[in-house]
C-alpha cells in the first residue's frame, strides 16, 4: 500500500507541473488519473519506497538530466556528421557491456538513455548477469570493458547514485 501512495503522490505532483500554472480543473482531473495509475501499477513501480525521501537523489537526478541532454546533443551531431560527409567511418555492429546496476528501474533507464542517444541501441538486457547487447554505429572496440566506458560509464555512475 506504501508503494502505492508514494507512486499517487508523485504521479500527482508530475500532473501538476505539466498542466502549471495549476487551476481548480486540472487539480480535479489530476487526482483520479493519478489514483488510476498508483492503483494498476503501484505494486510494480517501486519495491523500496523509502528510498524517494532522500533528498540528494532528486539532486542527482536534477545533474543527470543536462548530462544525459549533453551527451545527446553530441551524438546527434556526431550522426549527423556521418550522414552529411559520407568519408567517415561507419562501423556497425553489436557489442556487449556491463553493468553494475542492481534495480529494474535502473538498468532501465540505462537502456533508455543509450537508446536515446543517436548512434545506439540497447537490444537486450540480462539483468541476472548485468549485460546489455548494445548496436552501436561506429564499433570502436568490440572489448567488453572498453565498450562499458564508451557507451554507458557516464550514465551508469549517476544512475547508480539515483536508483541502487
Amino acid at each position: 500500500m506504501k508503494n502505492k501512495a508514494v507512486l499517487f503522490i508523485i504521479g500527482f505532483i508530475i500532473w501538476i507541473l505539466l498542466g502549471w500554472p495549476p487551476d481548480v480543473q486540472h487539480v480535479i482531473a489530476g487526482i483520479p488519473a493519478a489514483a488510476v495509475v498508483a492503483f494498476l501499477t503501484g505494486d510494480m513501480f517501486a519495491r523500496r519506497p523509502f528510498r524517494f525521501g532522500n533528498i540528494i537523489r532528486y539532486l542527482w537526478f536534477c545533474y543527470y538530466v543536462p548530462l544525459f541532454l549533453w551527451e545527446c546533443l553530441k551524438a546527434n551531431i556526431d550522426v549527423a556528421l556521418r550522414v552529411l560527409n559520407p568519408r567517415l567511418p561507419i562501423k556497425p555492429g553489436i557489442v556487449k557491456v556491463k553493468t553494475t546496476l542492481k534495480s529494474d528501474t535502473g538498468l532501465t533507464f540505462l537502456a533508455n538513455s543509450i537508446t536515446l542517444t543517436p548512434g545506439t541501441f540497447c537490444i537486450d538486457i540480462k539483468p541476472e548477469k548485468g549485460i546489455l547487447y548494445i548496436h552501436w554505429i561506429d564499433v570502436r572496440s568490440k572489448d567488453i570493458n572498453t565498450a562499458t566506458q564508451l557507451i554507458a560509464a557516464k550514465f551508469e555512475r549517476v544512475l547508480k547514485r539515483i536508483f541502487d
